[in-house]
């Protein structure tokens, strides 16, 4: 991909995303690839999750009904803190690109949790102060339930493994409803479905061209017709 970072820098200069960008969407769709290789084409600082730091997480994959209450409380902790330190040191300043939205963090607890562990996680969720910032552009990258766990799969981690497709389902659903009444910011939807964000060039540099023309309202990016 260095070539194509290379030629599109060419092809950008003069051009800017908006300040702050937040890419979205379930595990296995490439929100993180997508977020990183922004960043590095436009220099843009990134805020990125850390699931790797959740103790609870592997556990909740093979067993989600014992630790899905713990799981989600660490990350919304997780994610609160993030936003306060950044809040904190005035680093919104510069502009940016992250790899998650604040509000999906309730969006994942309605998933996971049952009536009664939800309303503890809500009670817990309104006594924290989140003055997260609002993106001046959402990236939802979408696909197929099937095609995120082979994704999963082809990666190799470990603690993913056990991910079950009833779960990838009960996102690709939650995900779909979230973004469908979702009207903060301006939003670009994206059927990943066949792209390779991480290794194709051309999905890469086709996306991004889209994405600058990008200005307000919301957009819909169907690549099929043209890979």
């Amino acid at each position: 991909m260095e070539a194509v970072f290379e030629e599109l820098q060419l092809e950008v200069t003069g051009n800017t995303l908006p300040q702050y960008v937040a890419v979205e969407g379930p595990i296995g769709v490439g929100k993180t690839t997508l977020a990183k290789n922004i960043a590095q084409l436009f220099n843009y600082d990134i805020l990125l999750e850390q699931p790797e730091q959740n103790p609870f997480l592997e556990r909740f994959y093979q067993d989600p009904k014992s630790t899905a209450l713990p799981t989600q409380l660490f990350f919304l902790f997780q994610r609160a803190n993030q936003i306060q330190q950044l809040r904190q040191s005035d680093i919104f300043e510069p502009v940016r690109v992250a790899d998650f939205l604040m509000e999906k963090d309730q969006l994942f607890a309605q998933v996971t949790l049952d009536e009664d562990e939800l309303a503890i996680y809500q009670q817990v969720y309104d006594k924290i102060t989140i003055d997260a910032p609002v993106p001046d552009l959402v990236i939802y990258l979408q696909a197929p339930a099937n095609v995120l766990a082979e994704r999963i799969r082809q990666r190799g981690i470990a603690s993913e493994q056990a991910i079950s497709l009833e779960y990838l389902e009960a996102l690709h659903d939650a995900y779909t409803q979230f973004f469908h009444y979702y009207d903060s910011s301006p939003l670009l939807i994206v059927n990943a479905q066949d792209l390779d964000l991480a290794n194709n060039r051309e999905h890469f540099k086709q996306l991004v061209e889209y994405i600058l023309t990008i200005k307000s309202g919301r957009h819909y990016y169907n690549p099929s017709a043209m890979l």
